[in-house]
């Protein structure tokens, strides 16, 4: 990749002093496992790292090389899944047309925010009709969700309420396992999206207004197009929303009370990334630097969440994934915006000594007790959501009082909601959070 000078305005003097403090906060002992401060990581504890192939092709020009990528996976037909802003309003499709040549088997362009499971349906039968045998997907989280969907429908007998992950009463969440071959998938980038490479793929019941979740490894990508050209497309808001809740997962990673030196290290690079690069959005919105850190900060925040067992945060996600399903106005960016401070604040306790490490690392934590540091790390990210515009109360997005309950009893049924170092006992507990954060 090419490379760049980054530039600073006077507007974001403040947040490259809080990248300083991150950066002052850590010895280089981090990177080999080893927390400077009074929080020591178990850097002896055992764990496990897992990683699958992939190929990367990032800067000025990189998808030129989507081509050679498809002719390695030997498919014959690649097919294109966008949305309608990528189809007619970029030359994307054109360009990504032009690579292929005689391996263009025609596009579906109809992904629409949030992957509802009608357009899914759409899309599925379209790559059937022109015998795909790979997809390329072009745009942000909503485009890569879409064509992990449809990869898996193409595969796997039975309708999708089936495959996806099921929630007995009073039992853990169970996935089933999508045994079928898929065929491969390559991204071309537009925004910073986590989904980027997930195994997890969350399509909307448009009926229920429900989230259907399917797991399948074998949907990850085989190669990613991180071209310049690519993601100067995103209007600045879209890219700052999408950073966002990356970044929100990123926090979280980094505070987590369990973590190894190797998904340690891709948060803290991850952390110094997003801290230096989110307010240049604001204040530089083309900056091409800026616009690729972040995309590198959402891809070490997924490889440093593959080589961790659980998440202790949960409850972030969960209501996060309601509320932005619920309201068309709350973006993707502030579901999390809106969600993170307080459920940091909810698992305070259980999670000290992680949030008392992620204050030191934020330069906010000297001098505190171990409690004390813990809430000033959640008092940061709030104020540093609130300084980039983002909502940080319920209200602050419009989302109406009465429909605390709604959103609470949604939450419970959310996968991620078991994934919390505090453990949820019922409704009432999700009403009086989100009264709080009303």
């Amino acid at each position: 990749m090419r490379s760049r000078r980054m530039s600073y305005s006077s507007g974001a003097c403040l947040f490259a002093a809080m990248a300083r403090g991150l950066l002052h906060g850590y010895h280089a002992s981090c990177l080999t496992g080893t927390l400077c401060k009074e929080s020591p990581m178990e850097a002896a504890a055992p764990f496990r790292h897992r990683s699958f192939p992939l190929s990367i092709h990032a800067g000025k020009g990189s998808l030129d090389q989507l081509r050679g990528e498809v002719d390695r996976t030997k498919a014959k037909r690649a097919f294109v899944v966008c949305g309608k802003s990528v189809a007619t309003r970029t030359d994307l499709v054109a360009r990504v047309k032009d690579n292929l040549a005689e391996k263009f088997a025609g596009v579906f362009d109809g992904v629409a925010t949030s992957s509802p499971l009608p357009s899914v349906h759409e899309g599925t039968a379209a790559a059937r009709a022109a015998n795909a045998d790979l997809i390329v997907a072009i745009g942000g989280g909503s485009a890569m969700v879409t064509a992990r969907a449809i990869i898996i429908l193409l595969a796997e007998k039975g309708d999708i309420h089936q495959i996806c992950t099921q929630y007995p009463p009073g039992q853990a969440p169970v996935s089933p396992r999508l045994m079928a071959p898929k065929i491969p998938n390559i991204l071309v980038l537009t925004t910073p999206s986590t989904a980027m490479t997930r195994a997890g793929t969350a399509v909307m019941d448009t009926e229920t207004h429900h989230r259907l979740e399917l797991f399948d490894p074998k949907t990850r990508p085989f190669a990613m197009i991180w071209d310049d050209d690519a993601l100067a497309t995103a209007p600045a808001d879209l890219y700052l929303s999408t950073a966002a809740s990356a970044f929100s997962g990123i926090l979280t990673g980094a505070a987590a009370p369990r973590t190894n030196p190797i998904s340690h290290g891709d948060f803290l690079q991850g952390l110094r990334l997003s801290l230096e690069s989110l307010p240049l959005i604001r204040t530089d919105p083309q900056n091409a630097t800026a616009r690729m850190n972040l995309v590198a900060a959402s891809f070490l925040s997924n490889r440093a969440l593959d080589s961790m067992r659980g998440r202790a945060f949960g409850i972030i996600s969960s209501l996060g994934h309601v509320v932005d399903t619920l309201y068309e106005n709350v973006t993707h960016g502030d579901a999390y915006s809106l969600t993170t401070a307080w459920g940091l604040r909810f698992n305070l306790e259980p999670t000290a000594a992680g949030l008392a490490r992620l204050a030191q690392g934020l330069g906010v934590g000297d001098g505190l007790s171990q409690i004390d540091a813990a809430r000033r790390a959640a008092d940061f990210v709030e104020d540093f959501y609130r300084r980039l515009g983002m909502p940080v109360r319920l209200r602050d997005a419009r989302i109406p009082q009465e429909d605390i309950g709604r959103i609470a009893h949604d939450a419970m049924g959310d996968f991620y909601l078991h994934q919390n170092a505090r453990k949820v006992k019922d409704e009432s507990e999700l009403v009086d959070l989100l009264r709080q954060m009303w």
